[in-house]
């Protein structure tokens, strides 16, 4: 009887510590969706930009990712970001799409411009760069070294 209490108290403290872990890590790892005004932006591709990626300024995290759609006119990946209502973006803010590495996930960085109006909540950051995957590189860099010599053989 007395060991089964003991195993019993000893599994609850291991719980309780746990739990403690989770805590901690949740509140300490700026997981959280940041609530702020909402943006969006205009990719031709998005390259792996997942809901609840980050949005940061600086390498400092100032938003996230909030939804991901397709616009039906202009098939253009629409990216909506909260941004923390204390950062007031430039209206020429320019948005693009970046890596933690190779292995690392998708993020979207913000450049802030230097014009004096700031966007309001609903605007559209009309300015992107869009996503270069390192086969986009690669290829461009072999594209490079050939010479950039068209590929049908013509040499017209």
């Amino acid at each position: 009887m007395g060991r089964n209490l003991v195993e019993s108290v000893l599994g609850a403290v291991v719980l309780l510590v746990a739990g403690m872990f989770v805590y901690f890590a949740y509140s300490t790892a700026e997981i959280k969706a940041v609530e702020g005004y909402e943006v969006t932006d205009a990719f031709f591709k998005v390259g792996g930009l997942k809901k609840g990626s980050d949005v940061r300024i600086s390498g400092i995290k100032v938003g996230t990712v909030v939804d991901l759609s397709l616009d039906a006119e202009t098939y253009d990946a629409l990216a909506t970001l909260s941004i923390m209502p204390t950062i007031k973006l430039p209206a020429d803010t320019v948005a693009a799409i970046a890596s933690d590495g190779i292995l690392g996930g998708k993020y979207v960085r913000l450049e802030p411009g230097r014009d004096e109006t700031a966007l309001e909540s609903g605007e559209i950051i009309s300015r992107t760069k869009d996503f270069r995957s390192p086969e986009d590189q690669v290829g461009e860099i072999i594209f490079l070294a050939t010479g950039g010599s068209d590929s049908n053989g013509s040499g017209d």
